[in-house]
This record gives structure tokens, sequence and C-alpha cells, in this order.
């Protein structure tokens, strides 16, 4: 049976909206830099790292799986933090100067939904300040009146792919999971959203493309062409 048209559209942030990624992995190499540290995360290591979701979580999952032997600070918590903090300064800095848009179809996606009364949302690990700084960017200071309901950062005990975060935004959306879609780039997403109960659409980059997306709706290179994604997610888009 055919599923019907859903009510909310709830987006993923890194690698879904934007292509953060690439951006994300210079910062944290700037940080480094920037704290004396010799560290450099290149493409092939990034990508590995990417296995885990949360800045901060990534850079302890680095340290605890790549980097053995490192003598650890005695605030250890308070490293990793101001760490994270930097490279949240550097890539906000990029954001601010118009170097991350978002990929191409989603501005669209969101200006057609918003027409049709289909609300909109954020499920994403990734900090507020980097949700701001890229939404603020790319769709004007009042970017939040976008989203019925904005879940980011660390208001939830477990991230991705954990359904946390998405059984979060549901509760706030007051719509039960069937009412909504997920729209995600990565197999840690597609796991947490489908956690959730709700019916996911992957967009891969260059990161995610050897993912495993099994259970997925759909699953598309890109969506440039929205048309695709709305036939694909029921959605009975654009409006006539």
């Amino acid at each position: 049976m055919k599923p019907e048209s859903p009510k909310a559209i709830i987006f993923d942030v890194d690698g879904t909206l934007a292509d953060t990624e690439e951006a994300h992995r210079l910062a944290f190499n700037q940080a480094f830099a920037e704290n004396g540290l010799d560290w450099n995360w290149d493409a092939a290591l990034y990508d590995k790292l990417l296995a885990v979701t949360g800045g901060k979580e990534r850079i302890r999952y680095f340290i605890a799986d790549f980097l053995k032997g490192f003598d650890k600070p005695a605030d250890f918590d308070g490293f990793v933090k101001r760490l994270h903090q930097t490279k949240t300064a550097h890539y906000t800095a990029m954001l601010a100067e118009g170097l991350i848009p978002l990929r191409p179809g989603i501005r669209q996606i969101m200006d057609d939904a918003r027409a049709a009364g289909i609300r909109l949302a954020i499920a994403t690990t990734t900090s507020p300040e980097n949700v701001a700084g890229l939404l603020e960017a790319e769709l004007g200071k009042n970017w939040e009146s976008y989203f019925a309901a904005i879940g980011c950062g660390d208001i939830v005990p477990h991230k991705k792919p954990a359904p946390d975060i998405y059984l979060w935004v549901l509760e706030r959306l007051l719509l039960k999971a069937a009412d909504c879609i997920a729209l995600e780039d990565s197999e840690n997403g597609l796991r947490a959203s489908l956690a959730a109960g709700i019916r996911t659409f992957i967009t891969t980059n260059r990161y995610t493309r050897g993912h495993d997306f099994t259970g997925a709706a759909a699953v598309f290179d890109e969506l440039s062409n929205p048309a695709n994604f709305y036939r694909a997610a029921g959605l009975a888009l654009p409006p006539a």
C-alpha cells in the first residue's frame, strides 16, 4: 500500500544539507596546529573517523584507536572540549565567508515543502553553532523560522546511530514516526532514523557512497532534480 504523503521532513545537516565534511576535516587540522599538535587528518583517515558521530567523540576515538601511547593531560575532558571549540571557530568562519553552500536542490525542497504546508525539522549531532552558521549564511537571519523543531548537539544522551535525536524531534513536532520522512547521507544516520521508525531517504556524498544503506526507502547520488525525490517520497510537490 502506498504510504500517505508525509506531514514533515526531518533533515540531517552534515553531508545532507551541505557538503560539510571536508570543511570539518580542514577545521580540525587548523585546530590541531593552533594547539601545537602535529596531528593531521587526511581524507583517508577522516573517512575512517566518520564511523563515529560528533566532533568531540571523533577526537576521543582518534586518540583511543589511532594514537596509541598518547599521554593524556590531567583534564582530558577539558582538553577535548577546548580542541573542539577551536575547531568550531574555524569552521564557522568558513561558513561566514560563504564557503559551504547548500547542496543542489536542498533549498528548492525546503521552499516547496513549506509552500505545501509540510513542516521541516532538523535532527543532527553537529553543534548548534555549526547549524546556525550554515543555515544563517544560506537562509538568512530568520533561518529558524523555517523549522518546526531543531534538534542538534548534545541535547540527547546518545548520538547517532542511536535514535535519540529523532525521538526528541518527533516529540516536539507532536507527530508519529509514520507521519514523517527523514533525509540522511550516512549509514549511522540511516540506522538512527530507522530505529526511530521513520521512513528514510539517502543522498550520498564522497565520504558515504560506500556505506550500507539497507532499509533506505531510496538512495540518490544528489538531489539537483527534486522531482525524483518527490516521486519516491510520495510528496505532491512542487505545488500546483
